[in-house]
């Protein structure tokens, strides 16, 4: 389980692509002061599985599943990525509960400032947008962050000056495409409801009135 709150931007080394998988080599400094084989770190919010490392880099594999999902495909050698140690059992919970399972992608369909702040806009399917609410949480590239506005096909957020120095959010551009990852509560609700009505699907929207018969 991650928190969503960034630890350091890492390097990718390197990205060897299979047929219908991948090995992806990163550089770090901070997260390598007690990372050990079988660690998972969550990469732009991926949560991967460290299989090799050395001083200062570890390598994950990353399967046909994840590059289906998310944008690590994408990665190149140079490319910044947001790198979060796995939360420990005695830290403190800073940003949302974080599993690094990625729902799937959203592309930036415009970045504003306003004074110290910069407003991104992203568009991101139906399917994805039904658990986006405003003033909840998502995760961005693995960033716990708070929606700002929620329209029908597209969200905001309002990035402080932290945020932006701390991780990838300050270069990316318009047309980019950012891993997403739901607030987990909403969809376990949707999950639970709907079997306990007898019709286990996630074709039907949470509404008043189908909360309301449920009992809530």
């Amino acid at each position: 389980m991650f928190t969503g709150i960034i630890e350091e931007v890492g390097t990718v080394l390197s990205l060897r692509r299979g047929a219908r998988s991948g090995v992806l080599r990163l550089r770090g400094r901070k997260i390598f002061s007690d990372l050990k084989l079988g660690d998972s770190v969550a990469v732009n919010g991926v949560c991967l599985t460290a299989t090799e490392r050395g001083g200062d880099w570890f390598a994950a594999d990353v399967m046909h599943e994840t590059l289906d999902r998310s944008s690590l495909g994408d990665l190149r050698v140079g490319s910044p990525v947001n790198l979060e140690r796995a939360m420990a059992a005695d830290g403190r919970f800073g940003g949302h509960i974080v599993s690094g399972h990625i729902d799937g992608t959203g592309v930036i369909t415009g970045i504003r400032s306003d004074d110290n702040a910069v407003w991104y806009t992203v568009q991101t399917p139906s399917r994805l947008m039904r658990y986006i609410i405003e003033k909840g949480s998502i995760a961005i590239d693995g960033i716990s962050l708070t929606v700002a506005r929620a329209e029908r096909d597209r969200f905001q957020v309002s990035i402080i000056p932290h945020t932006a120095r701390e991780t990838i959010l300050s270069t990316r551009r318009v047309g980019d495409t950012v891993n997403l990852e739901n607030d987990v509560v909403g969809k376990y609700l949707e999950h639970f409801l709907a079997v306990s009505n007898g019709k286990e699907t996630r074709d039907r929207p949470i509404t008043r009135e189908f909360l309301t018969r449920a009992g809530f």
